[in-house]
Formats: C-alpha cells, structure tokens, sequence
C-alpha cells in the first residue's frame, strides 16, 4: 500500500479540452496494426469535466448531450485510468467517476480520451498521490493514443502512435466552428477504411509540415488554413459520404477552410474571427447538414484541476 492521502473527504473535478487534428498524416499499416502518424494536436474550448468522489467501488455516471452513447463500464477510459493509477500504488480503485460531457461523443475531437486523462488528473489528487508528470503521461499512453495529449493541452506534434508529443509554440487564438453529425464513426472502421483505400499504395512515411507549424507559431489564421490536412478525411467521407454537403455548406458560408476532424464525423471549420464564427454556425445550423454546430477557441489549456 503506498501513496498516503487515499480516503480524503470531499471530491475533485477536473476540466479537460477536447482537440482538433490541424494536420493528420498517416503512414501504411505497421506489423502490430497500428499506423506511424505525425499528429498535430490543437486543444480547443470545449469541455468535459470529470468528478472524482470516494465510493465503495468503481463506479461511473455521465450526463449532458448523448450521454446515453457513453459506456459505463469498465471499457470507459475514465475507468481504465482509475485502475491503473490505482494498480501502480497498490490500491483499489474505489471511486465514483462523473463525466459531464460537452465534447460530442464519437465524434473525433478525442472526448473519450479527454475523459481518461480527466479521471486520471482527478484520482490522482482526490488518492493523494501526487504523481509526476512523466508518471501520468506514461499511464494517459498505456490508455490510448490520444489521452497524453488531452492532459497536455495548448499544441503539439505526436508522433509513434501520436503518443509521443514535442510541445509547439502557438502565437494567437485561432476560431473554430465544428458541426456536430448525426451518430458516431469507429476510429477502427476509418483506418480500416484508409487500409482499403491506399492497398497498392506506396503511402509516404507522415512528417510534420514546416508551412502549418510557421502559422501555429505566428499565429496565422490564414496560412493555417492553407496547411491543414487528414490523410483520414478521404476514409471518413467513403464511410459516411454525407460529410461531403457539411464540408462544402461551411466553406460556401465563409469558412477559410474545412476538414473532418480526426476520424469523424465531426468536421471542422477555420474561421478568420469570432464574427466570422458566428455567421459559419447559423449557416451550417440552417443547411440540414448536420445536427448542430458549436463555436470554439484554440489553443486551449490541458487537464486542469478545478
């Protein structure tokens, strides 16, 4: 038994963002399944927030939009990440876990993932453990790719699996719109599909682009939007070719410019400003392209305690 503080009263929340993939470069399929990607992560101003209160046993409530689509079991990564913290000081992981959610569930903007890397932050001070950085950012990739980055928040490069991150300097607010879809899509369905559409393809290792890490720095809406890619795009709209009419509704309402986010089907829209944000979401809230549309800013800040 290690880790003192483990039965403080009280509870502990913790806010953490949800991300945009500003680039998305995919190499082929390696030996054990997985791709070698260049990720470029960008946290944005929406958020989940995840409650940690001591309980008999592990236990996990959710609420707010789609809660009903978030599993409440152990296969929740806020779950995987109570065990594991739990199991590396000896304890047991006996915490009531509640996800108030605000990132659009399956979504491709990493709202699981946020989850995980929340629960982890909140167990880890509500237990007293007071764990490193480098020891939380070693349990966020044991859970998946894309939790160390929900802890880290602002910008980054991830490379590996995308767990690997190389914090990037970012040098203004960038304006978001993201138009929410109707249902979710499997991350491992999109690969499958990026599998399918590049077989015979001699796919080029992924390497960060010099233009779209120059226009994060500066802070360059402009450029940015020139330099944004999904190597995964291609594979989301060949699985739900609806995705195709959202896109092209954002970019006719003045959207600099516009990708699906992540493996979908949340698409993304760069925005010059937040008047130019407004406009892009009542136009794509009109076009019956998608089911709702919500501006955001980025960069945003990692898991944070409350």
């Amino acid at each position: 038994m290690s880790g003192g503080g483990t039965t403080p009263s009280g509870a502990v929340t913790v806010r953490v963002p949800a991300k945009v993939n500003v680039q998305l470069a995919v190499g082929g399929a390696r030996p054990d399944g997985f791709h070698d990607l260049a990720n470029v992560f960008l946290a944005v101003s929406l958020y989940d927030e995840v409650t940690a209160t001591p309980a008999a046993e592990l236990t996990i409530t959710c609420e707010g939009p789609d809660a009903d689509k978030v599993p409440l079991d152990r296969t929740n990564l806020a779950a995987r990440a109570a065990e594991l913290l739990a199991a590396r000081h000896g304890l047991s992981p006996d915490v009531h876990l509640h996800i108030a959610k605000d990132i659009p569930v399956a979504g491709g903007m990493a709202g699981g993932s946020a989850d995980g890397a929340g629960a982890l932050l909140a167990c880890d001070a509500l237990w007293g453990l007071n764990s490193s950085r480098a020891e939380l950012l070693d349990i966020c990739a044991e859970l998946g790719s894309d939790v160390p980055f929900s802890l880290v928040g602002g910008a980054a490069l991830g490379v590996g699996r995308g767990e690997r991150l190389t914090e990037l300097p970012v040098g203004g607010a960038f304006h978001w719109v993201f138009a929410v879809a109707d249902g979710g899509l499997s991350t491992p369905a999109v690969y499958g599909e990026f599998d399918r559409l590049t077989a015979g393809v001699d796919v080029p290792e992924p390497v960060a682009s010099p233009a779209l890490l120059e226009a994060l720095r500066t802070g360059d809406a402009t450029a940015l939007a020139a330099a944004l890619t999904n190597d995964l795009q291609p594979a989301a709209v060949s699985l739900r070719p609806s995705l195709s009419a959202t896109l092209e509704a954002g970019k006719a309402a003045g959207a600099l410019a516009a990708l699906v986010s992540g493996s979908g089907p949340t698409t993304a829209f760069l925005v010059k400003d937040a008047e130019a944000a407004e406009a892009v979401e009542a136009a794509l809230t009109a076009s019956g392209t998608c089911r709702t549309a919500r501006g955001a800013t980025s960069p945003a800040p990692g898991a944070r305690v409350l």
